[in-house]
């Protein structure tokens, strides 16, 4: 029996984690192309930060609340769905709307839970999959052997960057700030891990060669540094600003090295793009599970204390994700 009313996570305001709340809210109720999935648990990532401060606002028809993805049973289908049915169990990107107990997602952007995944880890699977793979492999001409420099090895996007990268046959290179986070990335299979607090990661990723790919969620002076460590005719990525946007930089290295700097945000692409992505992860990645990947949770916390959850990711002293459940 699906209920009329849900508990849900809301911001009061836009602030720091203590505007998140426990709320009521309706049940949605599925579109024609959609599946109403009852949560089981959902991720905590950069963009509900972002959104909670104020600055990240939903698409147009997009649920307000916070929630990215989520993993669950399905408990209903819209009248054109056909590859699900109540009771498949599922992980999902959403456009938002995960902070809750119950959550109308596009039928097209779930994925069955991969062999060797418990129900709640694979809440943490599709934000972080969803951006490595569009950003780094759809699309692209990426090699075997190629090196791969990942900023922020311990975070999600990290452990998961690390992860696909050498699954795929690159030579990971990765930055995190601790001894033990450097030890945890190489156990992910980075093959080489620089804590930055006592390596300088152009240096070292020069000394290899260059790097031939760039994963940056720093930016500020990252940016001119990850110029430095390219190799010619390499690919930048930015996909976070953790050290701030807004710098002057020297672009005369993108011209003299051919270098390829480029961005994107996930939640606003359309529709038919995740859609396309969701299909290749389906196919090319999640049969990896569990023998070239593994899930890396960090935390698992009710719903009612989505507020530490956010100000554990903030302090970033987490390791791969943070779920909620409800």
């Amino acid at each position: 029996m699906i209920p009329t009313e849900m508990d849900v996570v809301v911001a009061t305001e836009p602030g720091g984690p203590e505007v998140l709340e426990l709320g009521k809210r309706s049940v949605p109720s599925p579109a024609a192309h959609e599946v109403l999935v009852k949560v089981d648990a959902c991720g905590v990532n950069g963009p509900d930060i972002i959104q909670r401060r104020g600055h990240y606002p939903p698409p147009k028809g997009a649920s307000d609340l916070l929630g990215l993805e989520v993993s669950g049973e399905v408990v209903a289908v819209g009248g054109d769905v056909t590859k699900w049915k109540a009771g498949n169990r599922i992980c999902a990107l959403t456009n938002g709307g995960g902070y809750a107990e119950y959550v109308a997602i596009d039928a097209s952007h779930c994925l069955t839970i991969p062999e060797g995944v418990s129900l709640t880890d694979a809440a943490g699977l599709c934000e972080t999959f969803f951006t490595v793979w569009s950003n780094i492999f759809h699309g692209h001409d990426v090699k075997e052997g190629m090196n791969f420099l990942v900023h922020g090895g311990a975070g999600g996007i990290g452990s998961t960057a690390i992860q696909l990268g050498a699954a795929m046959g690159l030579k990971v290179f990765t930055t995190a700030g601790s001894a033990e986070d450097c030890h945890y990335c190489e156990r992910l299979g980075a093959a080489r891990a620089i804590n930055f607090h006592d390596e300088d990661f152009v240096e070292t990723v020069r000394e290899a060669g260059g790097a031939d790919i760039i994963l940056d969620i720093i930016a500020g002076d990252y940016v001119e540094r990850n110029f430095k460590a390219a190799r010619h005719d390499a690919r930048i990525v930015q996909i976070a600003f953790n050290k701030g946007s807004k710098m002057e930089i020297n672009l005369m290295p993108v011209m003299l090295k051919r270098l390829t700097y480029t961005g994107s945000t996930l939640r606003s692409r359309p529709d038919s793009f995740k859609t396309a992505i969701a299909s290749e992860l389906q196919a090319k990645v999640w049969p990896l599970f569990p023998k070239k990947l593994v899930t890396v949770t960090h935390s698992v916390l009710p719903m009612s204390q989505a507020a530490e959850a956010h100000a554990m990711m903030e302090a970033a002293q987490h390791r791969g994700k943070i779920l909620l459940k409800p």
